[in-house]
C-alpha cells in the first residue's frame, strides 16, 4: 500500500517549524514557572507548620497558666 506524501511550500514549512519552536518556548517556560510555584508552595508550608507549632505551644502554655490558677490553694 503506498502512502501519498503531503507537499507544503517551504515558507509554510517554516512558519511551522517557528510556530513549533515557539511552543516549545512556551511549555518550557510555563514548566519553570510551575516549578517555582511548588517550590513557593513547599516554602509556605513548612512556615504554616512552623506557625502552627508555635501556637499549640502557647496553646498549651495558657492551658497550664489556667489550670494553676483554678487549683485550689493549700
Amino acid at each position: 500500500m503506498m502512502e501519498n506524501g503531503v507537499y507544503v511550500k517551504i515558507g509554510d514549512y517554516k512558519d511551522v517549524l517557528e510556530v513549533m519552536g515557539m511552543i516549545k518556548d512556551k511549555i518550557a517556560h510555563a514548566k519553570a514557572i510551575i516549578g517555582k510555584i511548588k517550590n513557593l508552595k513547599e516554602r509556605e508550608d513548612a512556615e504554616l507548620g512552623s506557625w502552627s507549632g508555635k501556637l499549640e505551644s502557647v496553646e498549651q502554655k495558657v492551658n497550664d497558666l489556667d489550670a494553676a490558677l483554678l487549683r485550689p490553694s493549700l
